[in-house]
């Protein structure tokens, strides 16, 4: 008996390693395999024109005191929330991530699952920045994660279905917030839609004179192709304002190839070959163009691995170095929780990994910006 249980295990261990081989070899295609959806589109309707006026259309803004989680703050932050000084325009990231016959192109609004995942997100990635201001973070029919893993048209469309409710959300924000300082940002999905804002919606217009920073975190941005066309240049220093901060956290060894690839093969805002540019890294560390420091100065990472215990800020302990690549290094792999992409992409932590360095980020380019 003793030996059959033996075989047993052995046997057990060597699928495992069998299916962690075959992961860390076939990990992307087996991702699309399973996440592009297999329906064919179907065009969805526009919302309704005052949609963004009902405040169930927002998972924060600040006439939501229950339970808004942009005004939540891990343990031990001594800064309380403050609406007094900013209005921030939040986008999450993608957090419909459905597989196989049940995934559709587009998230529908009643989709709980997605919306208490963006809300988590909401809580990680836009609290940080509830010490410069009010944040406004919409809910829209957000694209399936799988449309970011297909050349197929209805991905883009998927695409241009989320833009468009996130259009009209802000559009809805600027009209509440007609005149102050903005700051704008997102994550992934979230700052894809963002950076196409800034192309149509800011650059150029009077808006555009009131941002103080934006934060595209998690997507790649050409510094030659991308950046002229969006109105505002890379932040060179923490105390500058009116710039765009961007960064995609990789522990080493690091495989951005898939990013590196994808990001070459899209087209640009100004029409000029991605390939053979470079991608913006901000050291979210320092706030300033590439550069690296050490884990020493990293002011605090959100630590939410034990779900029975407050979340609490770690200092000291994720460096960060822009690589000659683009992307931004974390020095060897951090225990974030079981997110990491393959690659050792940090995607999703890409803000947890620096919120307290994000916070005062913020802080001191909304300063900056209130000398001017």
């Amino acid at each position: 008996m003793a030996r059959k249980f033996l075989y047993v295990v052995a046997g057990l261990i060597v699928l495992v390693i069998a299916a962690l081989l075959a992961y860390r070899i076939w990990g992307m295609q087996l991702i699309r395999m399973v996440m592009v959806p297999r329906e064919d589109f179907a065009q969805i309707a526009p919302l309704p024109a005052q949609a963004y006026d009902d405040p169930k259309m927002w998972i924060a803004r600040p006439d939501i005191v229950k339970d808004n989680p942009a005004l939540w703050t891990p343990e031990g932050v001594k800064d309380a929330p403050s609406a007094q000084k900013a209005a921030v325009f939040f986008i999450h990231p993608t957090s419909y991530i459905t597989t196989l016959g049940g995934a559709h192109w587009n998230m529908r609004l009643d989709d709980r699952d997605s919306l208490d995942t963006a809300r988590r997100f909401v809580k990680s990635q836009a609290s940080a920045f509830n010490a410069v201001g009010s944040i406004w973070a919409p809910r829209y029919r957000q694209a399936n994660y799988g449309a970011f893993l297909t050349d197929k048209p209805a991905g883009e469309q998927a695409l241009a279905v989320a833009y468009r409710d996130v259009s009209q959300a802000f559009a809805a924000f600027l009209k509440a917030n007609p005149d102050g300082p903005l700051i704008l940002a997102g994550h992934s999905q979230g700052s894809l839609h963002l950076l196409r804002l800034l192309r149509e919606q800011v650059a150029g217009k009077p808006v555009a004179n009131r941002v103080a920073a934006v934060y595209a975190v998690g997507w790649p941005i050409s510094v030659e192709a991308d950046l002229p066309a969006l109105g505002l240049p890379a932040c060179a220093r923490r105390a500058q304002s009116h710039c765009i901060v961007s960064w995609q956290s990789y522990a080493e060894p690091a495989d951005p190839s898939a990013v590196i690839e994808s990001f070459e093969r899209k087209p640009s805002f100004t029409g000029k070959p991605h390939k053979g540019t470079h991608m913006l890294c901000t050291n979210p560390i320092t706030g300033a163009f590439n550069g690296a420091a050490p884990a020493s100065a990293n002011r605090g990472t959100l630590d939410a691995r034990n779900a029975d215990m407050p979340t609490r800020l770690l200092p000291g302990i994720v460096p960060a170095r822009c690589d000659t690549s683009g992307v931004l290094m974390i020095g060897e792999p951090v225990d974030m929780g079981p997110f990491t992409l393959p690659g050792n992409n940090y995607h999703v932590y890409d803000y947890a990994l620096f919120w307290a360095d994000v916070r005062e980020d913020a802080k001191q380019r909304l300063a900056a910006f209130l000398k001017k």
